[in-house]
């Protein structure tokens, strides 16, 4: 039964980045959730069968407070049914922390996650790409592109996650085939990202490029160098390729800095942090930015920290910090190429969440879920996860 759940936990993890780009209809909602609910089915009786469940460490178990945290807001929140809501997405998207580690058990199967974890995100990329040239696009004269289903912003934040992911396969497959799959991700990505045309997605994207720059380096100098080199040409493939609509709206980040409106976003911030003040230690309630801010609906926090002090208040914000933290010690844990990758997907999620609320994201929490198990290995096989992440070890 485990084996089963070891399967359907890749197939989960492949999905994430993609969900809502393949939506199975009521009951079952996009195919990442209908997998969820398959894979907890499995899982529980595969933890019974090994007559054991694995000892939580203090990510997962401060992700399990986080998520306690947010049900205790439903007795005072100003929106119980939006708080209701937010709770059930909520599990759906925390519960890949307990999954992934109690289910991935070696080395081997990180990196097998992150093999996964990559192809999906390639997945999302393909998917955006091909939104370019689809009948809708084409006849509406589209601006800003991305995968069916998808918010262009959160296309580019979650394409960015995988740039350092796809750099250390990169640097750690032993076949050439490995190695050139996971790196042609960069380009893929890249243009993905681009096509969004999210401005702070594009900024992210200049972060975790410059620290694929940096893992890749250490490995491959000489390619990494020629690669700098042939920029110039990149830069005019870019040109040719990409709508320059896209490349319009790219090129106004300067301007949007100096103006201080970042796209609206400070008149966001202001009614946020006004709702903070009305109750800054215990929030409004998971989930209830919206009514507690008095923006329109549809509208996000567009910061992290922001949104969580809204809804759960200083509470919910020092266990998010605490788990961040956490996640920094677990991934300093590690050597090598993993230490890299995984410090820098981290700062890229931390610069996504400047702008956006990565918290709602499902792959935000499959990194966590992945530095996590990268941290307990560092611990308990730490010859062996060194061993697995350099090239000389075996696909």
């Amino acid at each position: 039964m485990r084996t089963v759940a070891r399967g359907l936990l890749l197939l989960f993890v492949f999905t994430i980045p993609w969900a809502y780009s393949l939506d199975l209809g009521d009951p079952w909602g996009n195919i990442t959730r209908f997998l969820g609910l398959v894979l907890l089915l499995a899982a529980l009786p595969a933890a019974i069968e090994a007559g054991e469940v694995r000892r939580p460490g203090a990510i997962p178990l401060l992700v399990l407070a986080l998520f306690v945290w947010n049900c205790c807001t439903v007795f005072w929140s100003v929106a119980p049914a939006e708080t209701l809501v937010s709770l059930r997405w909520s599990f759906q998207k925390m519960m890949v922390v307990w999954l992934v580690w109690e289910l991935a058990a070696t080395p081997r199967d990180l990196r097998t996650l992150l093999r996964w974890s990559v192809a999906g995100f390639a997945v999302l990329a393909v998917l955006t790409l091909a939104d370019l040239r689809s009948p809708l696009a084409l006849a509406e004269g589209q601006l800003r592109y991305a995968a069916t289903g998808q918010d262009p912003n959160d296309v580019a934040h979650f394409l960015d996650l995988g740039f350092p992911l796809a750099a250390l396969l990169g640097a750690s497959e032993r076949s050439r085939l490995g190695r050139l799959l996971a790196l042609s991700y960069l380009p893929l990505g890249l243009a993905g990202v681009l096509l969004t045309a999210s401005r702070g997605g594009f900024l992210a994207a200049l972060v975790a490029l410059t620290g694929c720059a940096v893992l890749l380096y250490r490995i491959y100098p000489r390619s990494v160098l020629a690669g700098v080199l042939a920029l110039p040409l990149l830069l005019g493939g870019v040109w040719l390729a990409i709508p320059h609509s896209a490349l319009e709206r790219l090129a106004t980040i300067p301007e949007q800095l100096h103006s201080g409106g970042l796209n609206e976003r400070w008149s966001l911030w202001s009614a946020g942090w006004e709702a903070f003040e009305r109750a800054p230690f215990f929030g409004s309630g998971a989930g209830s930015f919206v009514t507690a801010a008095g923006t329109a609906s549809g509208d996000t926090a567009h910061n992290t920290a922001l949104a969580l002090a809204v809804s759960g208040g200083l509470c919910a914000l020092l266990l998010a910090v605490a788990i961040a933290l956490l996640c920094l010690r677990a991934a300093l844990r590690c050597q090598g190429s993993l230490r890299v990758a995984l410090t820098v997907a981290l700062l890229v999620l931390l610069v996504s969440s400047l702008v956006s609320t990565v918290e709602e994201s499902r792959p935000a929490w499959l990194l966590i879920a992945l530095t996590a198990l990268a941290g307990r290995l560092a611990v308990e096989e730490r010859s062996k996860l060194a061993e697995c992440f350099t090239g000389g070890s075996p696909p």
